[in-house]
């Protein structure tokens, strides 16, 4: 019955409920690469927590089970081990230094040719790059060949496959975000046995480093991986800029657009002005992120410029046009009704969830999981009380059960259907009366500017004390990092055993004392002055580009090297020791034409000459900077900076074309 996983298929079905309500997009690129059947072991990127087991075995190609890893000791009582063994879990006695004794569940599962999920991370994290990759796939995929090796007569599936997947969010915590999954070809241990096998002192270990590698080399390449956090938030800013609908970017093409602004942005000489250009995206970033508004709802307010109280307009046509803004509020109330029982019954779900959410405030891998359970555990108990409800009005019929469970079920898709369209509605109209209220209160009420710095600059998550820190890594400065594909740490720097705990971190991670957010009434000036500030940059940033010479290079992650551009020997600054001891061979330094990357991001969608409109057209941000009280640090006064915003735009359509 165990080998049946009865209880894995009801979890995966619950499961794949809560992912289905939680996420509005999951795809899958590489389904193929996974064997229908045969020994099999998976090895998957780990950023979020429950999520990310969750995600893979519902969307897991040829609905094929997954087993995990538990610990052996759990096992010990007859019924723990039934449950155990029927919700998926295999033994790993991690107390064994012999790696036979170690993986023994692990070779019964995948002889009986299941598959084995693991995550060879090690733990779930929040970083701006893959930070570890241990041997644990390795280990066990190797020492299986071994097993079969001495138990021939044992098992008919003896051909072992290991397959990489990376798991990428578009934003992991985010209620009604996306999710993509990308399948690697899978790994014959056929290439790596014989040098495993060897008798000679090493070999073994190097196979595992070997296999270790390649693993490692797929991951990097299925996820977004920056050199240190400002990098990766400027270029989810330039990503927002050029792509402003949210969901505008297919997910087939998200990692190697954001992969390829990364490299952009972590490229120390790209531009003369990178330095300015960073500044203005991070700034803008942060003050989005303390205000709670996004780029997109911003760009999508129906705010008229004649609604400014900086223009002088007659009375008839403002109130028109406040009149206009109001109208569009009743439009967005009109389609309430037909979401709002809907919404009271899930109000509770979404009350606790964000509740969840606040708990853990500082383990952003950890919020999509606490809402998720938090909400699901209500509507556990919401959902049987309305079919209760409805069979009592069937007089408890069997007739009557299956009206009420349909009625249920279609409820909850008719709740999932209407989210989207809705939850979209009405975060622009409250980002609307914010910005309007933001922008019509007194400026004696605004934040001061000195107060200001202090939301301009990014907050990093805190450092997670059960990672192994490369010490290049700690020491490399972010202006001169090189590509996630150079910088990545070293495969294999872990401990020896594989499925050991990690130990305890010599420092303990100290909680930073949490900011105290202003209102957003209070910022809505800064954020605006803010938003055409960073498109301004951004736009001369990429003018600087499309005019460098046509050899002129940018830094690229090893597999867009080797898809659009080339190779060059790094310089010693970009490629250190990571035991920080000994100088190391040169290393090669992935690049691209610079020419090209504008090409490529053109080709995939973005929208460079809205950059124009952003810049000349934003009336309000205009209007709020004109009198240079808002201005925190330009390099020139506001009139020459718009002047100047003039010179930089001629260039855009003639760029659009001739690319």
């Amino acid at each position: 019955m165990a080998e049946a996983k009865v209880l894995h298929r009801g979890i995966r079905r619950l499961a794949g409920w809560a992912v289905w309500s939680f996420f509005s997009e999951i795809q899958v690129i590489g389904g193929d690469n996974v064997p229908e059947d045969g020994p099999l072991i998976v090895a998957a990127t780990h950023h979020n927590m429950m999520l990310d087991p969750a995600v893979l075995s519902t969307q897991f190609p040829h609905r094929r089970i997954l087993n995990y890893w538990t610990k052996a000791s759990l096992f010990a009582n007859k019924v723990a081990a039934w449950v155990l063994l029927s919700s998926g879990n295999i033994p790993v006695d991690r107390k064994s230094k012999d790696n036979q004794v170690l993986f023994r569940g692990t070779f019964e599962a995948l002889s009986r040719g299941e598959a084995v999920a693991l995550f060879p991370e090690g733990t779930s994290y929040t970083e701006p790059a893959i930070m570890q990759v241990k041997d644990g796939a390795s280990w066990a995929g190797l020492e299986y060949t071994k097993w079969v090796v001495q138990n021939a007569d044992m098992t008919k599936n003896k051909d072992l496959k290991i397959v990489p997947v990376g798991i990428v969010y578009t934003n992991k915590s985010k209620y009604r975000s996306r999710v993509l999954l990308e399948f690697g070809r899978p790994i014959s241990m056929s290439d790596y046995s014989e040098q495993f096998l060897s008798t000679t002192a090493g070999e073994p270990r190097a196979a595992v480093k070997k296999l270790t590698a390649r693993i490692e080399s797929d991951l990097l390449r299925f996820t977004v991986n920056a050199p240190d956090w400002d990098t990766l938030f400027a270029a989810r800013m330039a990503r927002d800029l050029l792509w402003e609908k949210e969901n505008s970017i297919p997910l087939e093409d998200f990692v190697v657009v954001s992969q390829t602004l990364v490299d952009l942005f972590a490229t120390p000489d790209a531009t003369p002005n990178i330095v300015h250009v960073r500044r203005r995206l991070l700034e803008y970033y942060s003050l989005l992120k303390t205000s709670k508004l996004t780029h997109a709802t911003l760009t999508d307010l129906p705010l008229p410029r004649n609604l400014s109280p900086h223009i002088t307009v007659p009375l008839p046509s403002r109130l028109r046009t406040l009149i206009l803004l109001i109208r569009d509020t009743v439009a967005v109330l009109v389609r309430l009704p037909f979401f709002a029982f809907p919404l009271m019954v899930h109000f509770p779900a979404y009350i606790a969830a964000k509740w969840a959410e606040r708990l853990v405030e500082d383990e952003e891998e950890t919020m999509a999981q606490n809402k998720i359970v938090f909400g699901l555990v209500l509507l556990l108990v919401t959902y049987p009380m309305v079919f209760y409800f409805l069979w009592a009005l069937f007089l408890y019929t069997r007739i009557g059960a299956l009206v009420a469970a349909g009625t249920v079920w279609l409820f909850a898709v008719y709740h999932v259907k209407l989210i989207d369209d809705n939850y979209e509605h009405a975060k622009r109209l409250i980002a609307a009366w914010r910005v309007l209220v933001g922008v019509w209160i007194p400026k004696k009420w605004d934040i001061s500017a000195t107060a200001l710095k202090q939301y301009t600059v990014p907050e990093t998550p805190p450092d997670n004390p059960w990672i192994d820190r490369p010490r290049s890594r700690q020491s490399s400065s972010p202006h001169l990092s090189s590509s996630p594909s150079t910088s990545s740490p070293t495969p294999g720097t872990s401990s020896p055993d594989p499925a050991s705990k990690p130990s305890s971190p010599s420092t303990p991670n100290k909680t930073q004392k949490k900011k105290r957010k202003p209102p957003t009434r209070r910022l809505i000036k800064h954020v605006l002055r803010a938003r055409v500030e960073a498109a301004r940059a951004l736009a001369s940033f990429i003018r600087a580009l499309g005019s460098a010479p046509r050899d002129k290079r940018v830094l690229a992650a090893e597999h867009l090297a080797t898809l659009y551009g080339g190779f060059a020997e790094a310089p010693p600054s970009l490629s250190p020791d990571p035991l920080g001891s000994t100088p190391q061979e040169p290393k090669r330094q992935g690049f691209r034409y610079a020419h090209e990357v504008i090409q490529f991001l053109q080709d995939h969608g973005a929208n460079i000459a809205r950059l124009q409109t952003t810049i000349a057209d934003d009336y309000w941000a205009a209007a709020l900077s004109s009198d240079g009280e808002y201005d925190s640090g330009s390099e020139a006064d506001t009139s020459k900076s718009m002047s100047k915003d003039n010179e930089d735009l001629v260039w855009i359509a003639p760029l659009v074309q001739t690319h």
